[in-house]
């Protein structure tokens, strides 16, 4: 038993070294476009949803996430093709209008963030759209 004890306690001294690199869950830029696609979809959804129960709170979380989705997918866009072009500027929609939601603050009523929010919604679908990762509905 002692012997086994040691040497858990030996292999637990010694760093791990790995070659592979470290996944970070946050940070959406090494999962492909439709997910990061479906992230933002699913945000703004529940961005617009909250306004609509007047929790601000939730609205400027969502709002955010929303932004870095909408971010992580111009970096991963290719330099190429008008349609790209268009969800790009779709996409600076989404942000520019969520930093409109962040300047209005916490503090204000929730029909003041809803505005904007719905704003956001509207261009990243525009966006999706644009970049063909709409999913078919299910009937």
């Amino acid at each position: 038993m002692p012997a086994v004890l040691l040497a858990a306690l030996a292999t637990l001294s010694f760093p791990f070294v790995s070659n592979e690199g470290t996944a970070r869950a946050s940070e959406p830029a090494n999962v492909s476009l439709q997910e990061q696609s479906d992230g933002l979809m699913k945000n703004v959804e529940e961005m617009v949803a909250h306004g609509g129960m007047g929790d601000a709170k939730a609205i400027i979380h969502h709002c955010g996430e929303a932004s870095r989705y909408a971010e992580a997918m111009i970096k991963q866009l290719s330099a190429s093709g008008s349609r790209r072009d268009d969800a790009v500027t779709s996409l600076n929609e989404v942000i520019r209008q969520c930093n409109r939601v962040s300047e209005i603050g916490i503090h204000a009523d929730p029909g003041q963030l809803l505005n904007p929010a719905t704003k956001a919604r509207s261009a990243a679908q525009e966006s999706v759209k644009l970049l063909g990762l709409t999913k078919p509905k299910k009937s």
